[in-house]
C-alpha cells in the first residue's frame, strides 16, 4: 500500500467541513456572557457543575468513561435497518439507562450513565445534547485533545436502540469498518481518526481480573502513543489471558498500583490491516493531525441522525483545553 496518497486523501478528508446556518450572534446570557444564541446558555453553569464536581478539571477516569459514553450513545444508529433501530446521539443510553446499560457492548457504562443522570435532573438540557456536551467538556482537561464543535438542540428521543450497534473488541476489521459505514458512511481513516480516543482509555471488563488497565502509557494526556505502542510486538497480559478482545499486549508488567497495559484485538487488527495500517501509522508523533482529525470525526459522530443546520453552534461554551505541552511518542 502507498503511504503518502492515502495520507494525502485523509489530509482532504480533514479539511472538509459544513458550517451550520447563520444564527443569531447577539444574545447575551445572565452572567453577562456573549453566546451565538440563547439556547447556549444553559450550558454554562452545566460545564461549571460538570468540572467542579464531576471531572474535577481533571482527565481522569469519569472524563474517560464520559468519553466513552459518547461514542456509545451516537453509534446506535443504522440506515440499513431504518429509525426503528435507533436515533444516533440522541440521549437514549440517559432516557433507557436499564435497557442499554445492559448491552453486553455497554458494560461498565453504568457508572457514567448514572452520573450524567444527577445532571439531566438538575438542568433544562436534551438527554443528547448532555451527553455530547459532558464528552466534550471532560476531552477539555486532556493535555493535548482538541476542542470539539458543541451543536445544540437534539429533541428527547422515544426510540429504545437495537442491541448489537456497538462494535466490540473481538468483531473483525470487515465488521467494523461495515457498522461505522452502516452507522454514518464513515470512511477508514475516520474509524481509525476516532480511535485516537483510546490514548485516554482504560479498561474494566476486558479483563475482569482486573480494573482500569490503560491501552497506552500515557492515559491521562490524548497524545499519539497508542499508535505506536499497538505496533510493537506483544509479550504478555496485564492480567489473565484467554480474555475475548485482548491480545499480547508489549507493555503488560504492573508496577505498584499500575495497572500493566492492555491491548485490544480490534486495535491489533486494524493497525495491521491493509485498509487502515497507513492510517494508523500516519498519526504517530503527528499530534496536530490525530488531534484534528479526531475533532473532525467526532463533530461528524455528534450529529447522527440529525441535520447539522437544525442545531446550534454553542462551542464557544466548552472550555478552553488545557495547554500542558505533549512530548512526541516513545
Amino acid at each position: 500500500m502507498s503511504f503518502i496518497p492515502l495520507l494525502t486523501l485523509a489530509a482532504l478528508t480533514v479539511s472538509v467541513h459544513t458550517a451550520p446556518a447563520t444564527r443569531d450572534t447577539s444574545a447575551v446570557c445572565s452572567d453577562g456572557t456573549a453566546v451565538p444564541h440563547t439556547a447556549c446558555c444553559a450550558f454554562i453553569p452545566l460545564a461549571k457543575d460538570l468540572q467542579a464536581n464531576l471531572f474535577q478539571n481533571e482527565c481522569g477516569e469519569d472524563a474517560h468513561e464520559v468519553v466513552r459514553l459518547v461514542f456509545h450513545d451516537a453509534i446506535t444508529i443504522s440506515q440499513r435497518l431504518g429509525p426503528s433501530a435507533g436515533g444516533g446521539a440522541d440521549g437514549s443510553v440517559l432516557l433507557f439507562p436499564t435497557v442499554e446499560a445492559n448491552f453486553h457492548a455497554n458494560d461498565g457504562i453504568d457508572e457514567s450513565v448514572n452520573n450524567l443522570l444527577h445532571y439531566l435532573a438538575l438542568y433544562n438540557v436534551s438527554a443528547g445534547d448532555l451527553v455530547q456536551f459532558a464528552g466534550a467538556v471532560g476531552l477539555s482537561n486532556c493535555p493535548g485533545a482538541p476542542r470539539l464543535e458543541f451543536l445544540a438542540g437534539r429533541p428527547n428521543t422515544t426510540v429504545v436502540p437495537q442491541d448489537g450497534l456497538v462494535p466490540e473488541p473481538q468483531d473483525s476489521v470487515d465488521s467494523i469498518l461495515a457498522r461505522f459505514a452502516d452507522a454514518g458512511n464513515f470512511s477508514p481513516f475516520e474509524v481509525v481518526s476516532l480511535l485516537a480516543s483510546h490514548s485516554i482509555a482504560r479498561a474494566d471488563v476486558v479483563d475482569p481480573t482486573i480494573d482500569a488497565a490503560p491501552f497506552d502509557s500515557t492515559p491521562f494526556t490524548f497524545d499519539t502513543q497508542v499508535f505506536l505502542e499497538v505496533l510493537l510486538k506483544g509479550t504478555g497480559f496485564p492480567g489473565t489471558n484467554n480474555n475475548v478482545g485482548e491480545v499480547m499486549s508489549p507493555l503488560p508488567l504492573s508496577s505498584g498500583n499500575d495497572t500493566g497495559e492492555l491491548r485490544l484485538q480490534s486495535d491489533f487488527a486494524l493497525a495491521r490491516d491493509n485498509r487502515t495500517a497507513c492510517f494508523w501509522q500516519g498519526f504517530v508523533n503527528k499530534q496536530d493531525f490525530m488531534a484534528s482529525s479526531f475533532r473532525a470525526a467526532m463533530a461528524k459522530l455528534a450529529i447522527l441522525g440529525h441535520n447539522r443546520d437544525d442545531l446550534i453552534d454553542c462551542s464557544s461554551v466548552v472550555p478552553a483545553t488545557v495547554k500542558t505541552a505533549v512530548k512526541g511518542a516513545r
